[in-house]
């Protein structure tokens, strides 16, 4: 595959992962494939887990399950950019929504994506760990507006806005 072919295949990717739809999610990935944030980041400490997901199920679990319960109402991911060389695509994005505990949660990604073959075999996934650890401790109030999930914002926009590059 080509790096514009790549691009767009991870562009893809975080449109399917907002529909939290197992089979589709699944698809994206090699069987062994690795997903690696920071130890000790706050969604790992939240979820009682790990910050290496290693294998297909235990990717989709995630992404299609867990997410769901520490980012719970108001996500959005707005895209700075992607780049691409050969088979790695790098995603910058912030996130923002609230949390389980009903605090208003904001951040800033980089994510690392190494294709083979088509799928992706690894994400590596780095943010403001402490950044990311204040919000998870205080509650505050989130934004006033409309309170959405991240499949609502991707479905009402027709697969563009919050969640579109």
């Amino acid at each position: 595959m080509t790096a514009v072919s790549n691009k767009q295949l991870v562009i893809d990717a975080w449109k399917i992962f907002a529909t939290r739809d197992p089979v589709q999610v699944a698809a994206l990935f090699a069987p062994d494939a690795q997903w690696l944030a920071p130890a000790g980041n706050a969604t790992s400490l939240a979820l009682d887990g790990t910050h290496h997901l290693i294998g297909r199920e235990r990717i989709v679990r995630f992404l299609t399950e867990e997410f769901a319960t520490v980012f719970v109402e108001d996500v959005s991911i707005r895209f700075g950019g992607f780049h691409a060389d050969g088979d790695t695509v790098v995603a910058e994005l912030r996130l923002q929504a609230t949390l389980s505990h009903g605090g208003h949660y904001d951040n800033e990604y980089c994510f690392v994506f190494e294709l083979e073959s088509g799928l992706i075999k690894r994400v590596r996934e780095y943010m403001d760990t402490q950044r990311g650890a204040a919000w998870f401790r205080s509650p505050a109030p989130a934004s006033s507006g409309e309170r959405r999930s991240a499949s609502a914002a991707v479905q009402q926009s027709g697969g563009h806005g919050a969640l579109s590059p």
